[in-house]
């Protein structure tokens, strides 16, 4: 069973540290350790990229072939100002990769189908399509009842959000390919990027905006994709004729703000260049986060709705924060 990286090798070893010989430092937000990896060993899954619900099951790897070889290439010209549409479409392949078929992406894309899924079941349940549940250790409650005290619940293959993001990965390269760009130049030399296992954080505003995607392509380089909610329903357009951008020095304190988000919103594994002491406390700080699905009912009339977004929420940590200069 082939072992499929589902954060590219090429994006990994821009972060390795130059005197390791191209090792990667590394810490595990879950316990707080730190090692040292090579890139081929870690952000790894057998049969990542195979998914039974599409008739081509590893269609995935034809669409990498247009995205990891020309990587490198692509972030110099986003450093030069010289970026044409084979960059633009690499950038974007690769953030609609990670955004499909990485364990977070299938983790945060399974939330709205559960919800969608809890939803049906409430409203059949209203309808007098289910019985009430038998009167022993269940209490005679209703499927509503029952699915809001969590003793019954639905379960998402998680292969099957990934199959519909991969059915749709054009869609994805083709929106944030005519998305406003912003090129975030890193001249920081004590501050540089990190990236992760889910190398592509969220900024949100609110349920009717799109997140914005802020992705490190190297150390001292990142873009943030602030998608066009008005090409949701538009067509698939590669050659990418709405595409605009800008180019902006980050302040070291926007880089802190971008390192912050980027630790947040890593699954486990956040991947940093040097061995700075404030790393770890760093890291530590940002460890009750993570991403995670939210809905919100909205109230339309007589009908109750369901938005979703993703956002970055706190989760309970044992672990206690210590001082950092961050």
């Amino acid at each position: 069973m082939p072992l499929d990286h589902f954060v590219s090798q090429v994006h990994l070893r821009n972060f390795a540290a130059p005197e390791m010989d191209g090792m990667l430092r590394a810490i595990k937000k879950s316990d707080l350790k730190t090692f040292n990896t090579r890139s081929q060993d870690v952000c790894r899954i057998q049969n990542g990229n195979t998914n039974p619900f599409l008739q081509q099951p590893r269609v995935i790897e034809e669409f990498l072939k247009g995205v990891e070889p020309c990587y490198n290439e692509s972030v110099q010209k986003f450093r030069d100002d010289k970026i044409d549409q084979a960059a633009i479409h690499c950038v974007a392949g690769f953030v609609a990769y990670v955004i499909t078929c990485s364990p977070t992406a299938m983790r945060l894309n399974s939330g709205p189908l559960k919800a969608m899924v809890n939803a049906t079941a409430e409203v059949l349940d209203r309808s007098g399509k289910f019985s009430k549940a038998p009167a022993g250790s269940l209490g005679g409650k209703s499927l509503t009842e029952l699915l809001a005290d969590g003793a019954v619940s639905f379960d998402v293959d998680q292969k099957y959000p990934q199959a519909i993001g991969i059915d749709n990965i054009k869609h994805h390269v083709s929106m944030f390919g005519n998305s406003k760009w912003e090129v975030l130049l890193n001249f920081n030399d004590g501050d540089p990027y990190f990236s992760s296992d889910y190398p592509v954080a969220v900024e949100t505003f609110d349920f009717n905006t799109p997140v914005n995607r802020v992705v490190p392509l190297a150390p001292d380089l990142a873009v943030r994709i602030v998608p066009d909610a008005a090409r949701r329903g538009a067509q698939s357009d590669l050659s990418f004729s709405n595409f605009n951008y800008t180019r902006r020095a980050q302040k070291r304190q926007s880089v802190i703000a971008l390192n912050r988000c980027l630790v947040q919103c890593a699954e486990d594994f956040v991947f940093h260049r040097d061995n700075e002491y404030w790393v770890k406390p760093f890291v530590t700080k940002n460890q009750p986060f993570r991403l995670d699905s939210v809905k919100e009912r909205i109230q339309m009339g007589g009908r109750v709705g369901l938005a979703m977004s993703v956002r970055i929420v706190e989760t309970p940590s044992s672990q206690p924060a210590p001082q950092s200069r961050r």
